[in-house]
């Protein structure tokens, strides 16, 4: 795991040693402060010399300073160091999620990369920056002064030295007991995340149908079991505390007995008792350092293993052999008796057997009953998946011969769920080409009919949408994402039911837009109503994962009953 996470200290290493060698410091002069103590009880009391007493006490008083000095620099040092490591290991993190591809991402859930980026993320910041300080400084004050107090009576040392070990079985066993348990309490914040970006994104819908009760009780119960199985991880760390205190205290109090009885007998001084019992409470605090330690270890062990899951997980869709070279040079699609599962399973497809060509500049209406794989389809296309088995070929080429950046700015997909982030309209659009002219804009917004309404606003282009576009209607914010994908340029558009919020005015006054404008670019329509597809060349019939019917709508009327009992039921809508 360590050699994992280590290059992401890159540009930070300096400012870890430096955090570590100034921690060293610290403890170098902090040790040397108690027999500064002894001599002045030794010595400076026990022959009234107040100028000696004077001397070791300023002494003291600049060992202090320094060592209030270095530790300061030294936790500058770490808190910087600690915050690029997580700055490198964040940005990584988020490319790595970036390259996923869909079926990557639902391997994890969303709610889950988040709390891996932020929550995991900061836990191992957290035990980073106690690494080049707590870490180095409670092993090396452990041993500086153990070795102190050896000096000072080797027969009182014996006493604590003989109580370490039992004290780092407890924390040990108390290590290895939690683990398993801040794991699952990492999943259950997980879940409650998900609740709560559930709710946040769907929260229209909330107070439309009057459920803020039921989904706070959902939220309550979430936040519960996040709660308990904190309590339970964390019942047996807050355990360890007491019984290391406790261990410790004991040998004190039999460090006190037996230092009395030396101090009696004449084989020790008050002052080196005094020293000694200071040397006994530097050891205290860095055992419970050490049992600090052991929690963030354990605590840091779960968030770096679920860390590793995302940096070690491999995109399902990669372009590593593709030829960069390779260009698209036309519209062209054709489907080579393609199947799919979204489980990878061959025996459980939602695409059976298609086989279909398209010609550039073509337009294709997709029609077909929901859960019939249409929008699965056209996902083939840009490799938002690929294909179980068969081919996609796209300007004669296999899609998976060409580089993902290459192939998806020639195809231009708008979801069926529309999605605009904050920002201005301008910059919205110029997420289809960012160097797109003040011309280019205006006349992709007139091609998607939004022109009328970008205009209407006092900001027109420059208007700020809210996030996700919360400003703007529903049939708004379809148009402006049909203009943002007609900016591109693409060779292929296909639109996923993405004009079904607006008129059928406005709907047909689109397509004949689309159909002036994009002449040589290869159109796919997918649409609920017929209308939006019975002008096109051709229409493909989907049904339940299959291929029914291909034809124009006059074919279609006479030999598709599944494609003829839609028409009339919607004309009967209609009338």
């Amino acid at each position: 795991m360590i050699r994992k996470l280590f290059p992401y200290t890159k540009g930070y290493r300096l400012k870890s040693l430096l955090a570590a060698l100034t921690i060293v410091g610290e403890v170098v002069v902090e040790v040397n402060i108690p027999f500064l103590m002894a001599d002045i009880v030794n010595i400076g009391i026990a022959n009234r010399d107040t100028g000696f007493i004077l001397q070791r006490g300023l002494m003291m008083i600049l060992m202090a300073l320094l060592s209030l000095g270095l530790g300061m620099l030294s936790a500058r040092f770490a808190s910087v160091a600690s915050a690029g490591f997580a700055k490198n290991l964040r940005g990584d993190l988020f490319e790595r999620v970036q390259a996923f591809s869909f079926a990557n991402v639902d391997r994890f859930s969303t709610a889950s990369l988040i709390t891996r980026l932020t929550t995991d993320v900061n836990t191992i910041q957290n035990t980073y920056m106690s690494a080049v300080r707590t870490f180095i400084r409670a092993p090396f004050m452990l041993v500086a002064a153990t070795i102190m107090a050896v000096r000072i009576s080797a027969d009182l040392a014996v006493v604590f030295l003989f109580a370490l070990p039992f004290m780092a079985v407890f924390v040990g066993i108390f290590a290895v007991k939690t683990f398993p348990r801040f794991k699952a309490m990492l999943s259950k914040i997980d879940a409650m995340n998900a609740s709560v970006q559930e709710n946040l994104t769907a929260m229209r819908v909330v107070k439309a149908y009057v459920r803020e009760e039921h989904e706070d009780e959902k939220f309550t119960f979430s936040a519960k079991e996040v709660r308990d199985y904190q309590i339970k991880a964390e019942k047996l760390l807050v355990t360890a505390m007491p019984l290391a205190q406790y261990v410790v205290y004991i040998c004190m109090v039999a460090v006190c007995y037996m230092g009395g009885v030396h101090i009696i007998g004449g084989k020790l001084l008050s002052g080196d008792l005094i020293s000694f019992i200071s040397y006994i409470g530097q050891v205290l605090s860095a055992v419970m350092m050490v049992a600090m330690m052991m929690v963030m270890l354990v605590m840091s062990k779960a968030s770096a293993s679920r860390i590793a899951e995302v940096l070690d997980e491999k995109p399902s869709i990669n372009d590593d052999e593709a030829d960069a070279e390779l260009n698209v040079n036309d519209g062209s699609i054709e489907f080579d008796d393609v199947s799919f599962s979204y489980s990878g399973d061959e025996g459980n497809p939602n695409l059976e057997h298609i086989s279909l060509r398209i010609a550039s500049g073509e337009t294709i209406g997709i029609i077909g009953g929901t859960g019939s794989a249409k929008s699965t389809l056209v996902q083939l296309i840009p490799r938002l998946y690929d294909a179980t088995s068969g081919s996609v070929r796209v300007a004669g080429h296999d899609v998976r011969e060409y580089k993902l950046d290459t192939l998806r700015r020639s195809v231009s997909m708008v979801l069926q769920k529309n999605v605009l982030f904050s920002g201005t309209i301008r910059d919205n659009l110029k997420w289809g080409d960012e160097n797109a002219s003040e011309e280019e804009i205006e006349a992709a917004c007139s091609a998607a009919a939004a022109d009328g309404f970008v205009k209407s606003f006092p900001d027109g282009y420059d208007t700020e949408l809210g996030q996700g576009g919360v400003n703007v209607s529903g049939g708004q914010k379809q148009r402006l994402c049909i203009a943002r994908a007609l900016i591109s340029k693409p060779r292929i558009i296909i639109l996923d039911d993405s004009t079904s919020a607006v008129d059928t005015a406005t709907d047909a006054a689109i397509r004949k837009a689309l159909r002036e404008e994009l002449s040589s670019t290869t159109t796919i329509i997918i649409a609920q109503r017929i209308s939006s597809v019975m002008d096109a060349d051709r229409i493909v019939v989907m049904d339940e994962g299959r291929i029914s019917d291909i034809g124009t709508h006059e074919e279609l009327m006479q030999r598709s009953e599944i494609y003829r009992e839609v028409y009339i039921s919607q004309q009967k809508g209609v009338a």
